[in-house]
């Protein structure tokens, strides 16, 4: 009788281990598909290897849970070794910082191709912006955002973090916003360039990439752009002012994001490709993150953990993850994307020079700028 119930209630505990390391499966297999990185250096790989040994011996008679474990840290290091390849490709082509000071040495020439010439299509030009935007996000990843959290958290508690690998997407991202605003500027055919760069950008603003006209826009009010006021004159400017109104900075950006709100909704009931698009601008999402987290603590008065806030900034993260798994609908075209990845970026202070040799300077400040801009380049030539 008393064997009976031993065996019994052996069996019942055996059954409750296994549920619990049924559901500890579950949870790794979560966490090491939405956050790869987390075991990317060997302490963390090492206390998962050591937890999943521990669970593999819940189930040795079998051994169904060893090789769902197997499975999924051979999934994991799969994963890890394509991202870590993605990234030394791009390091291959990514500009070392020390460059950055040799590219003043030079400015626009004459005879470099402009836009024009590779594509005269507005809209072409911003499906080709949309299919590089998409590439670009398809390798931002959850762990790639929560940086910024656990960035703040760190200066926050004084120290200092020097892990540039796990935000390398970001800052890849972000240099390409910087480029594009950079490419507006051209010398040659101003005029006509302005006007395109402004059906470009309405154009992207109809596809739902708010990121690529944003780049556009703030290319324009540069102020080597912004201070051509013959170039301006000729433009038609009430285009540009309807996109300008887009993104009105006044009380947080409302216009853009009542219309960001539009294309979200827009994507949710979309039946096609193209109305799924929805790229919003980068810089403000991760704003948003940030002050997020920085402005509301992680724990309510009582001492319990503040749901609502990790809720906001997960539901945030989780509407940019669907965004970025958008297949992009257009065609690509290698010569349009290839001008638009290859072709030369210029400094500020190569542009203010062109934009002094198209426009002199007119009032005392910026012949001030134009005599030192000159004096520098006497003493580097």
């Amino acid at each position: 009788m008393m064997g009976s119930w031993w065996l019994k209630k052996k069996k019942r505990g055996e059954a409750k281990l296994k549920s619990f390391a049924a559901k500890i499966i579950q949870l790794l297999k979560e966490w090491t598909e939405t956050f790869p990185y987390d075991f990317q250096d060997e302490k963390s790989m090492k206390e998962l290897k050591e937890i999943a040994h521990r669970i593999t011996q819940c189930d040795e008679e079998n051994g169904t849970v060893k090789k769902i474990i197997s499975q999924m840290t051979q999934n994991l290091l799969v994963t890890l070794s394509a991202r870590n390849q993605y990234q030394e490709i791009r390091e291959k082509f990514r500009q070392p910082v020390t460059d950055k000071g040799a590219i003043l040495k030079t400015k626009p020439q004459s005879s470099q191709k402009d836009i024009l010439s590779v594509c005269c299509d507005p809209l072409v030009l911003a499906q080709q912006l949309t299919h590089i935007e998409l590439e670009r996000v398809s390798n931002i990843y959850p762990e790639d955002l929560m940086q910024i959290v656990s960035h703040v958290d760190s200066l926050d508690n004084h120290k200092c973090r020097g892990d540039v690998t796990k935000t390398y997407n970001l800052e890849a991202y972000d240099n390409w916003f910087n480029c594009l605003s950079m490419l507006v500027v051209k010398k040659k055919q101003r005029t006509r360039i302005v006007e395109f760069f402004i059906d470009v950008a309405r154009e992207c603003f109809n596809i739902g990439n708010f990121n690529s006209m944003m780049a556009i826009i703030s290319g324009m009010n540069l102020s080597p752009v912004a201070r051509l006021k013959k170039t301006w004159s000729k433009v038609k400017t009430a285009k540009f002012d309807v996109l300008e109104h887009h993104m009105d900075p006044s009380s947080n950006f409302c216009n853009y994001r009542t219309a960001l709100q539009g294309a979200a909704q827009r994507s949710q009931m979309a039946h096609s490709s193209r109305e799924k698009i929805v790229i919003p601008v980068f810089n403000l999402f991760i704003k948003d993150i940030y002050f997020l987290h920085k402005i509301h603590t992680n724990h309510l008065s009582n001492g319990q953990i503040n749901f609502k806030k990790f809720w906001e900034i997960s539901r945030q993260i989780h509407d940019f993850m669907t965004w970025k798994q958008v297949e992009c609908p257009f065609e690509k075209d290698k010569k349009i994307q290839s001008y638009l990845l290859t072709a030369p970026i210029y400094s500020e202070e190569a542009l203010f020079i062109a934009s002094f040799e198209s426009e002199g300077p007119e009032n005392h400040m910026e012949k001030d700028s134009w005599k030192t801009l000159r004096t520098t380049l006497l003493n580097r030539a």
